[in-house]
């Protein structure tokens, strides 16, 4: 930590919130993973749990329905419910990414319209950047917005979008100036999937979180009216990356509930196996793995939970800041620390994930290698936490030019 104001404290209501989390992860949620993950069939009645239970409140202030308590409880809930199963954990993931664009940059009436109905779980979000020739470089995207009176009319295909026909509407990035490039030539859209010419395509068949639709969402001629229009014309490369600086910590929150479960996990049966006459976890061999596991995943929460803090000191400094204008809360400056630290703890926290998740396999043998046992699957979702949502290898491009 840089300086005592970079401190950061966990509340006890938060704490408290933290282990109801864990109780319903661990008696509702942990149970039905296995079973989510073989049929890979998004699970609406955990969706159903979560809202009951006030969690798809907690990326809203109260104003709007939500918790109002912050980026590091979300994050702690994140990662209490990765332990139990990831693809479970990424609906509310997307509850933040998908609705991050309106919170930060959206119009009031925008925010009033969007955010209440999605605090409570009547609606579901998505997120629409990516397309099958535009991945790391926005600049390569294809879909376009055209403005047609008092409407824009938006056409074409978008890839790797997660709650592809679950989502009642979709934040739509399309060029709206090709000649602009893409700092200035692009657009952020809101679009309910109930508009004509919307429709779903080509699902994804992923090696892990299967829990959850991932796929091509398609928008021929699908007309929106100003209204809709998400911050500034030409300003979406900045509403992109604003989001991403901050949900990415989603990402590394999921990622370290992973490695925790399955260090948890991995502890247990090396606990109970017995080898030679003896528990496995007394040979050396097998301490020193868990012990690295463990030290990992600690290190992994203390730089996910700085990076969150900040974000939450970041935010009531801009909310005092925006009080004087009512306008979002982005339209004041930010900490600069927010896209490092974010970045660095998604980086951090998805190489914990793969590495300590292959030593889990590892502990259990051969038991870990079938789907018998959960760590198998826990490896297998482990891997998207360095893809998705920029790949580690873009992760380190931003950390490094904070540093030239």
């Amino acid at each position: 930590m840089s300086a005592l104001s970079d401190l950061y404290t966990v509340p006890q209501e938060h704490l408290d919130f933290r282990e109801a989390i864990r109780e319903i992860a661990t008696e509702r949620i942990a149970p039905r993973a296995a079973q989510i993950d073989e049929e890979a069939a998004y699970p609406h009645d955990l969706r159903r749990l979560l809202a009951e239970h006030d969690i798809l409140g907690l990326p809203f202030e109260t104003e709007h329905g939500g918790t109002g308590t912050g980026t590091l409880m979300l994050n702690v809930a994140v990662e209490e419910i990765a332990k139990a199963c990831a693809s479970t954990a990424l609906i509310l993931m997307i509850q933040e990414l998908g609705t991050l664009p309106i919170k930060l940059f959206g119009s009031e009436e925008l925010r009033d319209r969007f955010l209440p109905r999605c605090a409570t779980g009547e609606w579901t979000p998505a997120f629409a950047l990516s397309e099958p020739e535009a991945g790391s470089d926005p600049g390569g995207m294809r879909t376009r917005a055209v403005k047609d009176g008092d409407e824009w009319v938006i056409d074409g295909t978008k890839n790797w979008i997660t709650n592809l026909g679950i989502a009642d509407f979709y934040i739509c990035f399309a060029v709206t100036d090709r000649d602009a490039g893409h700092s200035r030539g692009i657009t952020a859209f809101v679009v309910e999937a109930d508009r004509p010419g919307f429709s779903v395509g080509k699902l994804e068949h992923k090696l892990g979180i299967r829990g959850s639709p991932t796929g091509q969402p398609i928008f021929d001629g699908v007309r929106i009216p100003e209204a809709n229009v998400i911050g500034q014309v030409g300003h979406g490369f900045r509403v992109a990356m604003g989001t991403l600086d901050r949900s990415r910590l989603g990402v590394a929150a999921q990622a370290l509930g992973i490695a925790q479960g399955a260090t948890d996990y991995a502890a247990a049966y090396a606990r109970e196996r017995r080898q030679f006459g003896e528990p496995i976890n007394s040979f050396q061999a097998i301490q020193f793995k868990l012990a690295d596991m463990e030290t990992q995943c600690a290190a992994g929460r203390e730089l996910l939970y700085q990076a969150c803090a900040k974000v939450d000191r970041s935010d009531a400094a801009r909310s005092a800041s925006s009080l004087a204008d009512n306008g979002p809360p982005l339209s004041h400056p930010a900490d600069p620390d927010v896209g490092k630290y974010s970045a660095m703890a998604k980086l951090f926290c998805s190489d914990v994930a793969m590495k300590v998740t292959v030593e889990a396999v590892q502990v259990l043998g051969g038991y870990g290698y079938v789907k018998e046992y959960p760590v198998e699957r826990m490896l297998r979702d482990a891997k998207i936490t360095q893809i998705y949502e920029g790949t580690n290898e873009i992760q380190r491009l931003v950390i490094a030019r904070t540093m030239r």
